[in-house]
């Protein structure tokens, strides 16, 4: 019982409470926050980068993320990584209802953001047309690193309850924005062996 109560006093983060007086809900935002899995929809450049975080580089494992979802009724975030096409956004609201609830989205990119440079009829202007989004990663394409820090947001986010309250009283996905970070250069020496 000890080993259980310094685990979640040190992985609760700001929770001071143990397993016998912590309450049901705080419990359930915490695991909610670290065992989110993803469904991808990558649809263009940005899920490239996508699955560049995915990669052993990156190594989205750290994060409960290991493995992208094929089916919708096993993931409970949305990756939306690319352009939306008309034809493209009742596919995309297919899925996202297809998930289970609660379920979040992050928009990832320009284009899915707010079109980006294709300012057509052809491409939708921005995903939140279409489903609620919660968080925001900007960029074109943006780097793993945006996309592990707008996942980073969106679990803060699911660990406050912030979210499905919001949700709850306007419908509405969180609306955060991230900033996006710069790649880290690692330098490479030519000629060694």
């Amino acid at each position: 019982m000890r080993i259980v109560d310094d685990v979640l006093a040190d992985g609760l983060g700001g929770l001071s409470h143990n397993v016998i007086t912590g309450r049901i809900e705080d419990l359930i935002q915490w695991a909610r926050s670290r065992s989110s899995w993803p469904a991808s929809f990558g649809l263009a450049c940005c899920a490239i980068e996508m699955m560049g975080a995915g990669g052993a580089h990156y190594d989205l494992a750290r994060f409960g993320m290991e493995v992208f979802r094929a089916s919708p009724r096993q993931a409970d975030i949305m990756i939306v990584a690319g352009r939306v096409s008309q034809k493209m956004a009742p596919v995309l609201r297919q899925v996202y209802d297809q998930m289970m609830e609660p379920k979040w989205v992050i928009s990832m990119g320009v284009c899915a953001s707010s079109g980006g440079m294709f300012n057509n009829y052809a491409i939708v202007q921005g995903v939140d047309q279409v489903v609620p989004v919660d968080v925001y990663a900007p960029g074109c394409p943006p780097t793993p690193e945006t996309l592990i820090h707008a996942i980073e947001t969106l679990h803060g986010k699911i660990e406050s309850g912030e979210i499905l309250k919001r949700r709850a009283a306007t419908g509405a996905g969180a609306d955060i924005h991230v900033q996006e970070i710069a790649p880290i250069v690692t330098p490479v020496l030519l000629g060694s062996k």
